[in-house]
């Protein structure tokens, strides 16, 4: 385990690198950070009973086999970037002098964003939404106070877009960029989702002020008025349809070229907190609820109204948020049982087991209360996840999970937000706390990795947008206000 300060100097930095790589090649275990120790594979094998994941996640970050070497009588080593280097010169891959995708994975994937931060923007509102645009070019953060701006990554992160959302109800619950980075959805607890033009030459975007924010209804005749908010709303990946989750206890499809709703089920038996696209095809949709349960629907053959493809049962609280690998198999989810579970599709049963809750003799409500210290290492008796992650706090609000990038780390590591103003990086194969980044005053509801670079942005409810990174040479980046000394963990 590494205390550090988070700052230090250019010297002190190269030092750090060296030093890892030395006390790699002594056998100690990093987590997860480029080593592969034997000792590190015998703790995966325990944590990830699954082979095919793990399999996976080590052909799309490990390098190739004639960059490795193994020493008689001792660990096998990491590779270090400079042999990797050397190899590429001598074409060991016989690509000829290029690093393969996974090789390009095993040497971004050691380079975390654990240095800083660095403020980016502060508010005097929570912050409740952080996302990077698919091609990372552009920033999007959402605030309670009504406010919604876009930062312009490759211009020294200048506001390209401030927002002044409509009708707001409590908070911006979600926001999502279209594929093509033309418009920006966002929602609310209303069933009125409002769409932006973001290309548009005006900076200032006040809804129906300096700029009309078009509004999609979700709601129909059929709600006899009542109103409902919505969590969380995501576009397809062709741009033409929204999925959203809603505190009606449904999942709504919108069709952005009909201008209306499309399709509505009945998706659990409490608050859909969270839906996604499971893949490129749009066909299945992922989601997740207050009644514990993560379920799975495909498009193209609903066997019956308002019945899931499939059930997955594992969280004993509700689930708060949702992040696919993109694979059509594998996702991730965070519960409000303080856990990021792991799960396969395919593993998913037609209907939950008819005693699926557990009972529990404590009562509790996540929004301001403690987690129970005697429901901690309780565990659900039907347990379908393939991995549980343990050691962040999911609290007060629906906190965030993500996985790492597939470019520049080949997914090998997951990540979320804390109640405890913290954010956690863990390994996907181990589950061992790679780092722990602390900064914030106020719980991290949601925060996102660069898609191609070693750099972090975390949001809180401390108004707070700070980055994380882990620069080549040290150096403070152009977009640097000011530099906010912290220390941060780092395991």
């Amino acid at each position: 385990m590494f205390f550090g300060p988070s700052e230090f100097d250019v010297d002190d930095m190269g030092y750090a690198m060296s030093r890892l790589e030395t006390e790699s090649d002594a056998g100690r275990d990093f987590s997860g950070v480029g080593s592969s120790s034997s000792s590190g594979s015998h703790r995966s094998s325990e944590h990830l009973d699954h082979d095919e994941i793990n399999q996976i996640t080590k052909l799309k970050s490990s390098p190739h086999q004639r960059y490795s070497r193994v020493v008689p009588g001792r660990h096998e080593l990491p590779v270090s970037t400079v042999r990797m280097l050397a190899g590429r010169e001598s074409n060991f891959s016989g690509r000829g002098g290029r690093f393969s995708a996974a090789d390009r994975c095993h040497m971004l994937s050691r380079y975390l964003p654990v240095k800083g931060p660095w403020l980016v923007d502060q508010m005097n509102s929570r912050a409740y939404v952080s996302q990077f645009s698919t091609d990372g070019s552009l920033f999007i953060a959402g605030f309670q106070g009504s406010h919604i701006r876009i930062y312009n990554v490759e211009k020294g992160w200048k506001v390209q877009k401030d927002i002044l959302a409509k009708s707001l109800r409590w908070t911006v619950t979600d926001t999502s960029l279209s594929p093509d980075q033309r418009n920006l959805v966002y929602a609310s607890m209303s069933p009125m989702v409002h769409i932006v033009d973001v290309g548009s030459g005006t900076t200032e975007s006040h809804a129906n002020v300096t700029e009309i924010h078009d509004g999609l209804d979700f709601s129909s005749d059929e709600d006899g008025g009542y109103s409902f908010g919505i969590f969380s709303v995501k576009f397809s990946t062709d741009g033409r349809e929204l999925v959203a989750g809603s505190s009606d206890e449904s999942i709504y499809v919108y069709d952005l070229e009909a201008n209306k709703v499309s399709l509505r089920t009945v998706a659990h038996t409490s608050d859909v907190n969270t839906v996604c696209f499971a893949d490129e095809s749009g066909n299945l949709i992922l989601s997740g609820g207050d009644d514990n349960l993560c379920k799975v629907w495909d498009r193209r053959c609903f066997i019956g109204r308002d019945k899931a493809a499939g059930v997955l049962v594992g969280h004993l609280e509700g689930v708060t948020f949702i992040d696919s690998r993109g694979d059509g198999r594998y996702f991730i989810s965070n519960g409000k049982d303080q856990t990021i579970k792991l799960w396969d599709i395919r593993k998913m049963s037609s209907t939950p087991p008819a005693k699926h809750d557990v009972i529990r003799n404590y009562e509790w409500d996540y929004r301001w209360m403690e987690y129970p210290p005697e429901a901690r290492d309780l565990k659900h008796p039907f347990d379908q996840s393939v991995a549980t992650y343990k050691g962040h706090s999911v609290l007060r609000t629906l906190i965030r999970c993500y996985f790492s990038p597939s470019h520049s780390t080949g997914q090998k590591y997951i990540y979320t937000g804390s109640n405890d103003s913290s954010v956690y990086i863990y390994d996907l194969v181990s589950g061992d706390k790679v780092a722990v980044l602390k900064h914030h005053s106020s719980p991290v509801r949601d925060c996102n990795w660069h898609p191609h670079y070693p750099t972090l942005i975390s949001s809180s409810w401390d108004g707070d947008l700070v980055k994380w990174e882990f620069p080549g040479r040290g150096e403070a980046p152009i977009m640097s206000k000011k530099r906010v000394r912290r220390r941060h963990l780092y395991y």
